[in-house]
C-alpha cells in the first residue's frame, strides 16, 4: 500500500480493523494489490463475492440501474425491489420479504418482527454464534469479547451449545420469541452440526410458540450447494435472514418469513434499504448462481478431497480446518505465496472463496495451502 494511504489511514480511520494489504482490482476468483501481486481469493469478501468480482453481469446491472435512478426512498414503489422479493420467497419457500443494508439488520429486523408478533421478549442462541455488531444483533451474539464491552443490551438473550438439543428445550420457554440459529456457524470455523439438530429445533419451536429463525447471512446464496443451507436439513424456518452473497458486493441483507409474519405499516423501516441499485445487483446475483449453483456441492468435494490430510469440515463451498496457534502464520504464508485464506475463531482456517472458482484455481490453492500447513 502507498505510504500515504498507510498515513491517512493512521491518521483519520479509526483503528478497528487489522489490515496490511491494500487490494485494488479484481476479476473472478482473483484479485490484485497496489504492489501488482496477484492472488487466488478464497476469501471472497468474507463470503461476500458470490459470483466473483466485478462479474459482467453484475457489472452491467448495476451501470444500467444507475444511469436510470439510484435512489428514491422507500415512499415510493422502487425499481427491482419487488422483482427481488418474489425470486427470494420463491427460493426460499417462504411468504413475505422486506431488505437491509446489511446482515446485522436483517437480524435486528428478525428481533424485532418476533417481539411483535409473539408478544414475547426473550431469545436464545447459541455459543459460538455470530449474528452481527449492531446492539440488536449483538445481543443474540455469543462471542464475551465483542458482546459484553457493550452491554447492557436490551434484548434478553439465553446462550445454550450448539447441537445440545436438551439444553435448547430447557432454555425455551413461553416468555421466548424466537431461536436464532446458524446452520453452519461460520465465524466459529465452520462448525456443522448433524441435521437432526435443525429437526429438533423445529420441533421445540412447534411446541413452544417460539420462532425458529434461521441466519443464513454467511451460508446463503448457494454458498452450501442449495440455496440455503436451511435446505439440507428438510425443515421450513418461520424466518430466514441473508446477506452477504446476495448482490455479489453490493451492500443488501434481507429477512423473509413465512405467511402471517409480516411487518404492518410502520413499524419497520429504512432509508437506503432494497434500492435500485441493490436490487439490481442481488437480480443478476441471483440469475448468475442459478447457472453455476449445480456445480458447488462438487467443487467443494474437490476442495475437501485435496485436504483431507488435515481433516477439513464443509459444505459446499465453505470450509474449515483447526489449525491452532498457527494460524495466523498459515494464512501469512499463503498470501505470500497468492492464496488468501482467513483465520475464523479458535485457530479455524477457513475458506468461503467466489461460486464461480474453477477447478485449476481450486488445485492451485490448496497446493499453496497444503504446503503452508505441512
Amino acid at each position: 500500500m502507498a505510504e500515504d494511504s498507510r498515513v491517512l489511514d493512521a491518521r483519520y480511520y479509526m483503528p478497528a480493523f487489522s489490515r496490511t494489504m491494500k487490494i485494488v482490482r479484481g476479476a473472478g476468483s482473483r484479485v490484485w494489490d497496489d504492489q501488482g501481486h496477484e492472488y487466488i481469493d478464497c476469501v471472497a469478501g468474507i463470503a461476500v463475492c458470490s459470483t466473483g468480482h466485478c462479474h459482467p453481469l453484475v457489472v452491467e446491472a448495476i451501470c444500467g440501474q444507475a444511469k436510470e435512478l439510484i435512489h428514491c426512498s422507500n415512499l415510493y414503489y422502487i425499481p427491482n425491489q419487488a422483482e427481488l422479493a418474489e425470486r427470494l420467497v420463491g427460493i426460499t419457500g417462504l411468504a413475505k420479504a422486506f431488505f437491509s443494508n446489511s446482515g446485522a439488520e436483517a437480524n435486528d429486523g428478525a428481533i424485532k418482527l418476533a417481539r411483535v408478533r409473539t408478544g414475547r421478549k426473550n431469545f436464545v442462541a447459541f455459543n459460538h454464534g455470530f449474528h452481527g455488531r449492531t446492539c440488536g444483533s449483538l445481543a443474540v451474539t455469543h462471542k464475551p469479547a465483542i458482546r459484553e464491552p457493550f452491554e447492557p443490551l436490551s434484548t434478553p438473550c439465553t446462550f445454550v451449545d450448539y447441537g445440545d438439543l436438551n439444553a435448547l428445550a430447557g432454555a425455551v420457554d413461553k416468555d421466548t420469541a424466537g431461536v436464532f440459529i446458524e446452520p453452519i456457524q461460520g465465524e466459529a470455523g465452520v462448525l456443522i452440526p448433524p441435521d437432526e439438530f435443525l429437526q429438533g429445533i423445529r420441533e421445540i419451536c412447534d411446541d413452544t410458540g417460539a420462532l425458529m429463525i434461521v441466519d443464513e447471512v454467511q451460508t446463503g446464496m448457494g454458498r452450501t450447494g442449495k440455496w440455503f443451507a436451511f435446505q439440507h436439513s428438510g425443515v421450513t424456518p418461520d424466518i430466514v435472514t441473508t446477506a452477504k452473497g446476495l448482490a455479489s458486493g453490493f451492500p443488501i441483507g434481507a429477512l423473509v418469513a413465512r405467511e402471517g409474519l409480516e411487518f404492518k405499516k410502520s413499524e419497520h423501516g429504512s432509508t437506503f434499504a432494497g434500492g435500485p441499485l441493490a436490487c439490481a445487483a442481488a437480480l443478476a446475483t441471483i440469475g448468475v448462481i442459478e447457472e453455476i449453483l449445480p456445480d458447488v456441492a462438487r467443487k467443494g468435494e474437490r476442495f475437501k478431497k485435496a485436504l483431507a490430510a488435515h481433516n477439513p469440515r464443509g459444505r459446499g463451498l465453505m470450509i474449515g480446518m483447526s489449525v491452532g496457534d498457527r494460524c495466523p502464520e498459515v494464512q501469512q504464508t499463503c498470501a505470500e505465496n497468492g492464496v488468501l485464506v482467513n483465520c475464523a475463531a479458535d485457530g479455524n482456517l477457513r475458506l468461503i472463496p467466489p461460486l464461480v472458482i474453477t477447478d485449476e484455481e481450486i488445485d492451485t490453492a490448496v497446493g499453496v495451502i497444503n504446503a503452508a500447513l505441512g
